[in-house]
């Protein structure tokens, strides 16, 4: 009876390689997809780089908001350069199969990394509370100590609320079959193909799910409550654009972000939607990262002016150099 159990155990554990199947459909679809893919992560890298590089070089955003952004541009590269590259693999047709551990792998940063985006929203959301609701005590209040360990507790907290739940799903049995309906190894996709009953799974990632996206979706809330009401208070028409400018680039992130993560994270079964959870997937590990930079470029009156001294500079120096050569 032992050998028998023992043999029914091994056969349910026995596959450990799994095929991605991406986006089904004729090799120009899939081909203009990878070329897709791989402009918009591009794009991702040089945009979320360059405002990194932009507030180490301006003394004048060497502030917590642009401290905070930049902990949010470094987490956008990573997080984007854990799937997109091998999405393009997926779509190219090179590299669909994955390995359990890898798939474990990439599935842990992946929601890790997502878990962390929605605290760094909530604390850059407490910070404009701050900024605009108590300015006269904005100064002590986010010193230097205490946006490092807002932005600490940020990255850790996201990384360990995910660990237990990866820690469940690296249990389940795979008996078959091996065919993942996702470019990524998403969390609904993947233990959809568990012959193991995944009521106690799907319940730990609504409540770890829920705990994340809606603890930290109440305090950007509220935080904003605080905010709006604070800036209609102020008498003056040129007051309130000037405050609410320095919050609206964050609001319309915190509003793609937030509105793609309440779809894909709070619904209690893993077997619905997943070709829907496809295409808003690529909002969060794509789309998102890709539109941060432009948005807070284009929405915020110092990092415009930081990039355009830069690019002043730049064609400066090319003039000087042609100057010279001649």
């Amino acid at each position: 009876m032992d050998i028998m159990a023992g043999t029914e155990i091994r056969n349910q554990t026995h596959v450990q390689e799994f095929i991605l199947l991406g986006f089904p459909g004729t090799w120009y679809f899939r081909m203009s997809l990878a070329v897709l893919f791989s402009v918009m992560y591009v794009l991702t890298i040089i945009g979320n780089v360059s405002i990194i590089a932009l507030v180490r070089t301006h003394p004048w955003l060497h502030t917590p908001m642009y401290f905070f952004l930049c902990n949010l541009s470094f987490l956008e590269i990573w997080y984007t350069t854990a799937c997109v590259p091998k999405a393009i693999g997926v779509m190219l047709g090179t590299s669909q199969t994955i390995s359990f551990t890898v798939c474990l792998l990439q599935l842990f940063f992946l929601l890790s990394m997502g878990a962390t985006e929605c605290f760094l929203l909530a604390v850059m959301a407490y910070d404009r509370y701050l900024a605009i609701c108590h300015p006269l005590r904005y100064s002590s209040l986010m010193n230097s100590t205490f946006c490092a360990q807002l932005a600490l507790a940020s990255w850790l907290c996201g990384f360990l609320a995910i660990s237990v739940l990866v820690s469940l799903i690296s249990r389940l049995p795979f008996c078959g079959p091996n065919i993942i309906n996702h470019f990524i190894c998403d969390i609904d996709s993947w233990i959809a193909l568990s012959c193991a009953d995944l009521r106690f799974v799907e319940l730990a990632t609504f409540i770890d799910s829920f705990i994340v996206v809606v603890v930290s979706c109440a305090v950007t809330v509220v935080s904003y409550i605080f905010i709006i009401s604070t800036i209609l208070r102020i008498p003056a028409a040129q007051g309130w654009q000037k405050a609410f400018s320095t919050c609206s680039a964050h609001l319309t992130v915190v509003t793609i972000w937030y509105g793609s993560a309440i779809f894909l994270f709070l619904k209690p079964s893993a077997q619905n939607s997943l070709d829907l959870n496809k295409t808003v997937n690529i909002f969060n590990t794509i789309i998102t990262p890709l539109l941060n930079p432009f948005i807070y470029t284009l929405r915020n009156k110092e990092v415009k002016e930081a990039l355009g001294k830069t690019v002043s500079g730049i064609l400066s120096g090319f003039r000087k150099v042609k100057i010279s050569s001649k």
